[in-house]
């Protein structure tokens, strides 16, 4: 595998044979993971608060519905 500097690019280099760049900073690229993994880790967050959520806005449908049923068979006994 032969590699080329890429021009004015400090950390870039091609790949002679496929013609891919390759970045040799690793430091750049340590910090790169850790920021999708930080992404990744919101992304879960907020679809279980969003689970969440949802789970109280059925309970209190039920509440809502289970009062307003309560409330009926008071009035017909009256």
């Amino acid at each position: 595998m032969k590699h080329i500097k890429v021009k004015n690019e400090d950390h870039l280099y091609r790949d002679v044979d496929t013609g891919a760049i390759i970045n040799t900073d690793r430091s750049a690229f340590e910090k790169y993971k850790k920021s999708r993994n930080k992404f990744r880790n919101m992304e879960q967050e907020l679809d279980y608060v969003k689970s969440e959520i949802s789970e109280i806005k059925s309970l209190l449908h039920q509440l809502v519905n289970g009062n307003g049923t309560q409330e009926r068979s008071k009035d017909i006994q009256s």
